[in-house]
């Protein structure tokens, strides 16, 4: 990891970490440390659309990623492939969900939007279940973590659109000049 992608995890660390705790009371430090590692990466457009489909194509359709992750009935060639993609569903609908709702069917009328928002929450909220049971061998340490992700998924979105917000704040120009007379 470069300096510059430490940096940044550093400051998301800090910024999930102390906004989790004081707005939904969510103080584990295995899950904000994640979802700021997650975070960090997902600044680079790369990794938010790393999900390829056989033909190389980018996916960035949950629905698409749900198939891809099939490895009985789908193009997933293995359950590894099957685990690394439901990870993926898990992170991309947490980071969609939590900083940028808007933007999740935002063409439909609003109680198609609330509707797929659900849909979209239960897909990512079901995709860390699936990857929490792997839970043998190599991916065993990590399978608790899936497990805490999915049972607290909802609270993670609102902290995550608390971090929004708080980003917002950091960005807005009173605040930093308020922020600035205050210290």
């Amino acid at each position: 990891m470069d300096s510059g992608a430490k940096l940044l995890q550093e400051f998301f660390g800090g910024l999930v970490t102390q906004t989790f705790s004081s707005t939904i009371g969510l103080t584990d430090h295995d899950l904000t440390s994640y979802i700021s590692a997650m975070l960090a990466g997902f600044c680079q457009a790369e990794e938010v659309y790393k999900i390829r489909d056989a033909a190389g194509r980018s996916i960035s359709d949950v629905g698409e990623m749900l198939l891809e992750s099939d490895p009985v009935y789908g193009p997933a060639p293995s359950f590894d492939r099957e685990r690394e993609v439901r990870r993926h569903i898990g992170d991309y609908t947490l980071f969609f969900a939590g900083m940028f709702p808007e933007s999740i069917n935002h063409y439909r009328l609003r109680r198609q939007r609330l509707e797929n928002l659900v849909d979209f929450i239960r897909a990512g909220k079901e995709s860390y279940y699936i990857v929490s049971k792997f839970d043998v061998f190599e991916y065993a340490d990590a399978a608790p973590l899936f497990a805490k992700l999915s049972e607290r998924f909802e609270d993670c979105v609102c902290g995550l659109n608390m971090v929004k917000n708080e980003l917002d704040v950091m960005q807005h120009p009173i605040a930093n000049r308020t922020r600035e007379l205050l210290m």
